[in-house]
């Protein structure tokens, strides 16, 4: 699968509406068959920051999205949402879900 991480850092005056503001992109992305997971989290740290966790089937999968009119409008017109370019991480890994926390197994 590809994993990505990446962190948006929003400007200030749109930290709040960022969840409506990347709606679109986001359903259209959680849609896409390849695409396992698209997850936004807020920073606890820095409530201008939102984390995205997304990761994607395959390269083929990865590569229709980057491919896909929702991708090439959300790279035109988020961008001046934000305060600072986004830093990502982006790797191949072995599996397709995610994997228990043995560490903190929790018995039920």
């Amino acid at each position: 699968m590809i994993f990505i991480t990446a962190k948006f850092p929003v400007k200030p005056e749109h930290a709040d509406d960022w969840p409506e503001i990347s709606r679109a992109f986001t359903e259209a992305t959680r849609a896409e068959e390849g695409c396992l997971w698209f997850d936004w989290s807020r920073s606890l740290d820095d409530p201008t920051e939102y984390v995205l966790v997304e990761a994607f089937r395959d390269d083929e999968a990865g590569g229709a999205h980057v491919q896909s009119d929702h991708f090439k409008e959300a790279t035109s017109s988020l961008p001046g949402y934000l305060a600072a370019t986004p830093k990502i991480v982006n790797t191949t890994i072995e599996g397709d879900e995610w994997s228990d926390l043995g560490e903190m197994a929790v018995d039920r």
